[in-house]
């Protein structure tokens, strides 16, 4: 398709209520590929400009526009956190960053091209929506960020300025990867697993674990199921996080896509569920940190437990009917520090999946 039709068929989708990654879906393509179209000049609200690829500095002169909005989402989970940029590092093609509340973790090789996005507003006595996205090669939006009321525009500006290449021709992205069915799961020594399971003592261990046995993380789950794992109601995910805004206990919440996982830390105050055209969704909806998770793509649910120098850390785990990972939820600690016994107390009394129950 010629760049003018797409953007004539996006905008519509648009029109309609569709939020950007639905419409791009609607028309037949990444979210990647539909706002590429709307570089250059054209009379569509949507503008688009290329950005230049040096991510990590691009993002630490971000520090001066104060408070802005991070949002990092999946297939079936949305993280969006206000904050500042700041404490950012990187090692070969994975960065950190670790504001107060800007926690990041950065997987640069999966950055394939940033746009600044400008979205002008129907209401002409409003100011357009203003955006840097950057996606991975199949147009999939890997971090998005938002200039808020509360940033500093001037300081914005001139990060534009600075960062967009108005000569850049549009980026190319490769069709989106269909999901496949998982294959079968390989013979794996369970007893060994098991036991290097018991001998973690962090639990940034359970990656290098993983990929040491060739099991995939649901996998995994499986093979120490009853001594370290137990499925639980799909339920689970909105009682654990109703009670945690109950009874005021500090969590964390995990939610990643190709090329960056976001985290929230703290309490959170207001949980609602929500359906809305046929979709199921539960909203965690507090000052400065949103969730909306999709209720009706849960495949699977885990707590895990994994072991450590500062005691047993459990997790609520939340999977798609993919068995794709969809978030992961902690009660809020810092290295060094026992978990909090009011999470493990949330958690214990979940109940588990019955015979024959697909939920």
């Amino acid at each position: 398709m010629q760049a003018e039709p797409i953007r004539q068929a996006y905008q519509a989708a648009r029109a309609k209520g569709l939020r950007a990654r639905d419409a791009a879906e609607h028309i037949g393509l990444s979210e990647g590929a539909a706002l590429a179209a709307h570089l250059g000049r054209h009379e569509q609200p949507t503008r688009s400009v290329a950005l230049r690829p040096d991510w990590l500095a691009l993002l630490k002169a971000l520090q001066a526009c104060g408070p802005l909005l991070a949002l990092t989402r999946n297939r079936s989970v949305v993280h969006e956190k206000t904050g500042v940029y700041e404490k950012l590092s990187a090692h070969n093609e994975v960065g950190l960053a670790l504001g107060k509340e800007i926690d990041l973790r950065l997987f640069f090789k999966q950055w394939h091209a940033g746009l600044a996005v400008t979205e002008l507003n129907a209401d002409a006595d409003k100011p357009a929506s203003s955006s840097l996205q950057f996606f991975d090669r199949y147009g999939v939006a890997v971090h998005k960020i938002f200039l808020r009321d509360s940033s500093d525009r001037a300081a914005w500006n001139a990060v534009l300025e600075q960062w967009q290449d108005r000569q850049a021709a549009a980026p190319v992205f490769e069709p989106p990867a269909a999901i496949e069915p998982k294959g079968a799961e390989p013979t794996v020594d369970a007893a060994a697993f098991a036991q290097a399971w018991s001998e973690m003592s962090d639990v940034h261990q359970f990656f290098p674990l993983l990929r040491e046995h060739g099991v995939e993380r649901q996998h995994g789950l499986r093979l120490v199921e009853g001594r370290f794992t137990r499925r639980v109601a799909h339920a689970s995910v909105r009682q654990t996080l109703m009670e945690a805004a109950f009874d005021n206990t500090p969590i964390m919440a995990f939610v990643g896509s190709s090329g960056c996982i976001q985290i929230h830390s703290g309490p959170i105050k207001r949980v609602e569920p929500l359906e809305m055209r046929g979709q199921l969704w539960l909203n965690v909806l507090d000052p400065g940190f949103n969730l909306h998770l999709r209720e009706d793509h849960i495949g699977a649910v885990w707590v895990v437990e994994k072991p450590s120098s500062d005691g047993t850390i459990t997790s609520l785990e939340v999977f798609d009917q993919h068995g794709e990972l969809m978030a992961l939820f902690f009660g809020a600690r810092k290295p060094g520090q026992p978990e909090l016994t009011a999470w493990r107390h949330l958690l214990e009394h979940l109940t588990g999946v019955e015979e024959g129950s697909l939920s």
